[in-house]
């Protein structure tokens, strides 16, 4: 080959990597160039579905795209999660994701993905739990209603939104500590859970105080505690568990995952925007009004807190025998 021919090869093949790579370029550049859907795994309403749809409206919009948010529920969100993980991972699939996420791979033997299979983008809020009861219950507060339960074992039933979900182990670990016996229902997502705790049917709730603060404000409810380190400013009259004896600090956060392979300029860019997001004062507003804190983080530090909760939930699962098939 003569020296003139192949500078004329390698000058073609310049050329054509070059184009190729402007062309990536201008694909991701070209990100978002149609709808993206934000899938929630709980009941529309509930306390992920509320800050999922403040996000998906304002993200659509500085994105350019709207967002639709979609309501899968079923199996404490593993529907959800398999929904987004099985799809194209191209960042049109995003998932409002919680602690379920490593709660459900910790505890299930066939759960239908791995924690690996999850792209952490952003933490968009921490909360902490409230123990509600309902108001057929005598008791007033927490002494009062762990009087009540002592005094009848195995008559009171608590909700929970699955097998092995966080409600379940909340009470499960509440019960061990107070010595009260009580029997967990599951449901599928919170809203039916508030219409049978409110009736009646079920007696207690360990719940995410956005779930439950409108029902209290509106006397349909009692909270008798909650699991914060200090007193909430919106429940000041509320105790914490640790005042009322029990070294019981819980939190609950949610967080915009997508499935893992997704272009990690796709992920900072998602990143950016839901970091701003998450500091308008309207999103802290209607956030801290319901006893949560609008949080944002790094995709590597959201990583790390599904981590955390896998380990931790593999060692209160075997504490308590919750391995599911």
């Amino acid at each position: 080959m003569s020296e003139s021919k192949f500078c004329r090869l390698v000058s073609l093949g310049t050329a054509l990597v070059l184009t190729g790579a402007a062309g990536a370029l201008q694909a991701q550049s070209a990100y978002p160039d149609k709808p993206i859907r934000l899938v929630v795994g709980f009941s529309a309403g509930g306390p992920t579905d509320l800050p999922a749809r403040f996000i998906a409206d304002r993200l659509g919009t500085v994105l350019g795209q709207r967002m639709i948010v979609e309501n899968k529920t079923g199996a404490g969100g593993q529907i959800a999660t398999q929904d987004v993980v099985s799809k194209p991972r191209d960042g049109y699939n995003l998932l409002l994701c919680t602690h379920f996420e490593s709660i459900n791979a910790a505890i299930y033997k066939k759960v239908a993905y791995k924690l690996s299979d999850v792209a952490p983008i952003s933490q968009i809020s921490r909360y902490y739990y409230g123990i509600a009861i309902t108001n057929e219950l005598p008791a007033q507060e927490w002494d009062g209603f762990i009087k009540y339960a002592k005094a009848n074992p195995g008559k009171l039933n608590y909700g929970m939104v699955g097998r092995g979900s966080a409600q379940e182990i909340l009470a499960l670990e509440l019960g061990k500590m107070t010595g009260i016996q009580t029997t967990g229902i599951p449901y599928k997502g919170g809203a039916d859970i508030m219409n049978d705790l409110i009736s009646g049917r079920i007696h207690v709730y360990v719940s995410p105080t956005l779930s439950i603060m409108p029902q209290y404000k509106g006397g349909k409810l009692k909270i008798i505690a909650v699991s914060s380190p200090e007193r909430l400013a919106v429940l000041p009259d509320t105790p914490t568990l640790s005042e009322r004896g029990l070294p019981f600090v819980r939190f609950g956060w949610l967080g915009i995952c997508a499935g893992t392979g997704t272009a990690p300029s796709v992920i900072a860019l998602l990143n950016r925007h839901i970091a701003a997001i998450v500091k308008l004062p309207e999103y802290s507003e209607m956030i801290e009004k319901a006893g949560s804190i609008p949080l944002s983080s790094t995709p590597e530090e959201l990583g790390k807190i599904l981590a955390d909760t896998y380990e931790q939930t593999v060692v209160i699962s075997r504490e308590f025998g919750l391995q599911f098939d």
